[in-house]
């Protein structure tokens, strides 16, 4: 992006001036991967050098703004690209206009790094122009895996993250912590059998874990669960042998 900063005068307040005074100027630039131009190299006319836009003041300033110190500065910005050399050259070219150009600035838009929706997503540049929006695939974070559909964002020409598309969610054995921007192993005496975000589960009664980030817990030594049962069931032992046992006969 190039801002320029710049004051134009007013043709129609100059006295005895031909009919090629001119209100507006061009914006040029051309791409090079080393600092080689000289005042003759690269020739100048359009190809090699690429037109961006023809600029034209929004405000212009005549005699009687002079007499009054009244200067009138406009801004404008235009964007090009995407560049695809080391470096490139502006030229502003004047075809017999009363201006000045007072300031310029280059300066480009990007979207910050940023963990969302269970992915990181590196610093990505802004498309050239406001509309552009330029994709961007995002790394599950550790612990984490694709739900459904590849995760993008969208870095949109203001420098924005928008327009999400998938998600990474824990693996099973893991928690979503951190306001979801690091997958937690379950600690020693939980576990977590399914992907998702949700917390792990503190392990049934009678039962155990044998190391962090468990998917079920087993049961401890004289318990037992069948394979039926879901993973939440807490263990139990083998019944004891009837006691107190009390007899009744019907009349049958």
């Amino acid at each position: 992006h190039v801002e320029m900063k710049f004051s134009v005068r007013d043709c129609s307040s100059i006295p005895n001036v031909p009919g090629s005074c001119k209100e507006t100027f061009n914006l040029y630039y051309y791409e090079s991967d080393s600092d080689t131009a000289t005042r003759t190299s690269p020739p100048w006319m359009e190809n090699p050098w690429i037109k961006v836009d023809t600029i034209a003041a929004d405000e212009s300033f005549s005699q009687v703004d002079l007499g009054g110190r009244v200067m009138k500065i406009n801004t404008e910005v235009r964007s090009f690209g995407p560049v695809s050399k080391n470096g490139f050259y502006l030229a502003f070219q004047d075809y017999g206009g009363c201006m000045s150009l007072i300031a310029v600035r280059v300066f480009y838009r990007k979207c910050p790094r940023i963990i969302t929706n269970g992915a990181l997503f590196q610093e990505t540049l802004s498309g050239a122009e406001s509309t552009s929006l330029v994709a961007a695939r995002g790394v599950c974070i550790p612990n984490a895996e694709e739900v459904d559909v590849p995760i993008k964002l969208y870095c949109n020409g203001e420098g924005e993250w928008m327009v999400p598309i998938g998600r990474c969610m824990c693996k099973p054995g893991n928690e979503a912590v951190e306001n979801g921007t690091v997958c937690r192993a379950c600690p020693s005496g939980f576990f977590k059998s399914t992907q998702g975000d949700e917390s792990c589960l503190q392990c049934p009664i009678n039962s155990r874990t044998t190391s962090e980030g468990a998917m079920n817990c087993i049961c401890r030594n004289g318990y037992y669960r069948t394979d039926s049962d879901p993973l939440q069931m807490q263990c139990t032992t083998v019944p004891s042998a009837p006691q107190a046992v009390i007899s009744s006969v019907n009349e049958t």
